[in-house]
């Protein structure tokens, strides 16, 4: 799959289930997520991209997330120590309004249909 921006490519925002479901990616939300890592100065490996309804559910998430909607404008990014996570956090709040935390990924999204400047945390 094709190249969008010197970054980031299709295949790494696809479905992980293997359903090869075709995606499209929001230029806006992908501009900014572009935006964001040459702020952060270092890589984003993208966890978990476009969910089909069978893997969103198998990963828990709720039936309006955001990563079933097309075009996708949202993405996890694999964070699993402190000095990556302060600048990943840094970068993305500076461009984005929609940010949550996990134990080993950080979730940012710019979907409209969803309450802005909000931080939240996938913590029990």
């Amino acid at each position: 799959m094709g190249d969008l921006t010197r970054n980031f490519s299709l295949d790494e925002f696809a479905c992980n289930c293997g359903c090869n479901t075709p995606i499209k990616v929001s230029f806006e939300f992908i501009a900014l997520l572009q935006q964001a890592r040459d702020i952060a100065q270092t890589s984003f490996y993208i966890t978990s991209g476009y969910r089909c309804e069978k893997r969103n559910k198998e990963a828990g998430g709720v039936s309006d997330s955001a990563h079933n909607k097309l075009p996708l404008a949202c993405c996890d990014i694999e964070c699993v120590n402190s000095i990556p996570r302060y600048f990943i956090l840094k970068s993305l709040l500076s461009v984005f309004d929609r940010v949550g935390i996990g134990e080993d990924f950080i979730h940012v999204d710019s979907d409209s249909t969803k309450s802005p400047n909000v931080i939240w945390t996938y913590y029990a």
